[in-house]
């Protein structure tokens, strides 16, 4: 049976009210596990979540998804032989329809053909608004996968040794998270040494770990569909003046831009709280990057926490706080907790120290 959780729809629908959209057509796999509880990798097959703003819903699928019929929602099952789009173009109203902007053009394309009496919108955003503030049941999902990336990052960094390279280290990481419960390998995590560091998104590689370097492990995975994500930087034996003056200036900017945080903030304004501080500190120019990003069932979601997002922040949003300082040819340091929007402030969900390590 096909569920459809209510009080996320009932957010979803005043979304649609608030931006003119009668209809919206869902099919990213993760807003649809956000209404369904379902979670469908369609790859080249078309699934469709057809949501109208008088709630009904109605979800159209191959018959090789396994949906079982009855429930909240009406279903449309087709074969491969069939036509995906028979019955959408039948069951879909006349009139304006949102549609989801990761649904394939070969797709709405011919939708477009077969139904000129459309008029398409974009039609993302009433999900993904809903999405950014997450309830209780995903509020405790995150916080359950964020204690499991304390466990790791610890066992990760206690497997530090002479001789290491980053691909060693990165495949402990993934080790450590299948002994921890992660459902699916983490996608890209980062292990990067000394002055591969200065590359906010390097990926691992054979290079051996040397005295004096500094180690940015960057690591994240979905723990049942939800989301954790932490930076920690570290030195092997050694830490020179300048690494070390340069840490505690990025630690100061990842805990002064959490202590600013609260409702009513644009996300904006917190990023420039911590810019602030590494520009006092001298490296204004080497913060390459946003603060940081909305997390759940996305490791990268909205908000979007930067310099040009005036989204403000509510109560159980999710997002990263992600300074970093960057120096080409020498070494780079990023620290990264996600947080938990509060009625007052926020939650750090991370656990894990951020004393400077030298291991």
């Amino acid at each position: 049976m096909i569920t459809i959780y209510q009080g996320r729809l009932q957010k979803v629908i005043a979304h649609m009210q608030e931006l003119g959209l009668p209809q919206i057509l869902v099919t990213n796999t993760a807003s649809v596990y956000y209404l369904t509880g379902l979670w469908v990798e369609p790859m080249e097959r078309m699934m469709a979540l057809l949501v109208c703003e008088d709630g009904a819903c109605s979800l159209f699928g191959n018959a090789l998804f396994g949906f079982t019929p009855g429930g909240d929602a009406a279903l449309y099952v087709h074969t491969d032989a069939d036509d995906p789009l028979r019955d959408l173009t039948r069951v879909v109203r006349p009139g304006v329809l949102g549609i989801d902007k990761t649904w394939p053009s070969k797709f709405l394309i011919q939708l477009m053909a077969q139904r000129p009496d459309l008029t398409l919108r974009l039609g993302s955003a009433p999900v993904d608004l809903a999405r950014m503030c997450k309830d209780a049941e995903e509020i405790a999902a995150l916080r359950r996968a964020s204690a499991i990336n304390d466990a790791v990052m610890e066992a990760s960094l206690d497997a530090i040794h002479a001789g290491a390279t980053e691909a060693e280290l990165a495949a402990e990481v993934e080790r450590q998270y299948r002994l921890h419960g992660a459902q699916r390998p983490p996608e890209g995590i980062i292990v990067s040494f000394g002055a591969n560091c200065a590359d906010p998104h390097h990926g691992p590689s054979n290079d051996v770990l040397q005295p004096g370097d500094s180690m940015v492990f960057d690591i994240y995975t979905p723990v049942q569909q939800y989301w954790c994500d932490m930076t920690r930087t570290v030195f092997y034996q050694t830490a020179s003046e300048e690494q070390r003056r340069v840490y505690a200036l990025v630690r100061e900017a990842n805990c002064a831009a959490e202590a600013a945080i609260r409702p009513g903030m644009q996300m904006c304004e917190i990023d420039a709280v911590a810019r602030r501080v590494i520009t006092k500190g001298g490296y204004g120019p080497q913060f390459t990057h946003r603060l940081g990003h909305g997390v759940g069932i996305d490791c990268h979601e909205p908000p979007d926490n930067s310099a040009s997002d005036h989204t403000v922040a509510r109560p159980g949003m999710v997002f990263s706080v992600e300074p970093g300082v960057y120096l080409p040819g020498k070494f780079g340091v990023r620290v990264e907790d996600l947080v938990l929007v509060t009625e007052t402030g926020c939650e750090v969900l991370n656990k894990y120290t951020k004393e400077m390590q030298i291991r």
